[in-house]
């Protein structure tokens, strides 16, 4: 791991807590390796998250640096509610991948006694850490309450340093829970309405250092005690596959009415279909993921989606899906986590990125021609014949990618996954394993489509 050149001012030791003092300030930062991080956020000597500090109703403002959107708004830093898991991207504040952080403003809405600043992250990688500088100004100071942007000095136009913070191990893996306390324990910090954090990423040698922010409480003088956030029971139970070669953790705290379904119909599919892809995708070197989690989020609209080993299920979807496409689309998402596509690139600087709807059609080739053939689900019909394109995405790139499979290469889903896994794909692919363009193909899969519905032989249509 890349490190930056800053100033470490405070480094955190596992499973405990160490102070470091700035001008009479004092840093607290406690660390939670991944084994021992619960949803409480609990450190010694450190509060818990508050659900009802000033800056539960303070206005948090990006004036420097871009949100990325696969994570939650910045109502999520004051929301009063933390993450129930190490990787929650929707839980979570962070900047987006490429970016060195950027700066974060807090306005408490009036001058405050501030006592105590706390900043909660976790992540089981490099974006567990908390790498930034804290400013405050003063009520009535015009100068601070411009947008102070990258490249300004906050010090040069009314901001006081209060704090650099740097909770990077000198040792070990840095993923885990991070809780940073900063007080001054001769009294209050000062009399502030706002307050600037300049966040850095935490690594350089890939786009993913940015922190993922779960929490920041401001606790004032005078101002009601915090009272911890409070948190649902947590319903998360870890299953193994394939006798504890893999392991699936299910997440159904927010939705306990999908409990029995969970254990009755998604763990046995689980567990035998998991081996299964890992068989169906080889590659030379390459090693699916032993451990991933599927978590079912009241919140979240759509149907369901996967980042790196983390599957997201939308509850109110599958709800409506159970008798139906529910578990075929948990499958789907797995055929995800196996893929691991992004390695390619990574792996290979001048490998092209590869189109979506390839890689969503080889998932959903092996979704309902390998797992539920019987539904018929990707079958052409008379009336979506029109829209069948080869790269129309999802069932219809699946309904072409079975036609070559049948008709062309029966080694297509193994050579096509090691070439874009290895990051060498283009359209010459085609060509090579066919003897056939990639445009050709299309059309004589259409013109058979075309012909096969002529002669009446339509596929049972999808109920």
């Amino acid at each position: 791991m890349k490190i930056m050149n800053r100033n470490l001012v405070c480094a955190a030791l596992a499973a405990a807590v160490s102070t470091s003092a700035w001008g009479g300030i004092q840093i607290a930062i406690g660390h939670n390796p991944n084994d021992q991080a619960t949803a409480k956020f609990h450190f010694p000597g450190i509060p818990a998250p508050a659900r009802n500090d000033p800056a539960t109703q303070a206005q948090f403002i990006l004036v420097d640096g871009r949100r990325d959107a696969n994570g939650g708004n910045l109502d999520v830093l004051h929301d009063g509610r933390a993450p129930t898991e190490e990787d929650q991207p929707g839980d979570n504040f962070f900047f987006t991948a490429g970016t060195d952080g950027g700066r974060l403003l807090i306005d408490l809405g009036e001058a405050t006694d501030v006592s105590r600043i706390n900043t909660y992250s976790w992540h089981p990688g490099a974006r567990g850490p908390q790498v930034y500088n804290l400013y405050a100004g003063q009520e009535g100071d015009t100068h601070f309450v411009a947008r102070v942007q990258r490249g300004t000095d906050p010090g040069t136009c009314g901001w006081k340093c209060l704090a650099q913070v740097d909770t990077r191990p000198k040792t070990g893996e840095p993923g885990g829970q991070y809780g940073v306390s900063i007080h001054d324990p001769e009294g209050v910090l000062g009399r502030f309405r706002y307050l600037l954090l300049d966040i850095f990423r935490t690594e350089s040698g890939d786009g993913f250092g940015n922190t993922f922010y779960s929490e920041i409480d401001v606790w004032g003088r005078g101002t009601p005690a915090p009272t911890e956030v409070s948190s649902n029971p947590v319903r998360r139970q870890t299953v193994p596959i394939e006798g504890g070669k893999y392991e699936v953790t299910l997440d159904t705290t927010d939705t306990p009415d999908l409990q029995d379904w969970v254990e009755k119909e998604v763990i046995p599919m689980v567990q035998k279909w998991y081996p299964n892809l890992v068989q169906l995708l080889p590659s030379d070197g390459f090693e699916a993921p032993r451990k991933f989690s599927i978590t079912f989020s009241k919140d979240m609209q759509g149907v369901a989606a996967t980042g790196g080993t983390r599957i997201r299920c939308a509850a109110q979807w599958f709800r409506g899906n159970l008798k139906g496409e529910a578990k075929g689309a948990i499958l789907h998402e797995m055929v995800h986590v196996v893929q691991q596509y992004g390695r390619g690139r990574r792996g290979n600087p001048t490998a092209g990125r590869v189109p979506g709807w390839l890689t969503e059609g080889l998932t959903d080739y092996i979704r309902w021609y390998l797992y539920e053939p019987a539904s018929h689900g990707a079958e052409i019909t008379s009336r979506n014949l029109a829209r069948a394109r080869y790269d129309g995405n999802y069932r219809i790139t699946a309904n072409f990618l079975n036609w070559v499979i049948n008709t062309c290469d029966r080694d297509l889903l193994l050579q096509l996954n090691t070439t874009i896994r290895e990051g060498r794909y283009d359209e010459e692919f085609w060509k090579k394993r066919t003897g056939r363009t990639i445009q050709d193909l299309g059309a004589e899969w259409r013109a058979a489509l075309e012909k096969k519905l002529g002669d009446g032989a339509s596929p049972k249509p999808v109920s």
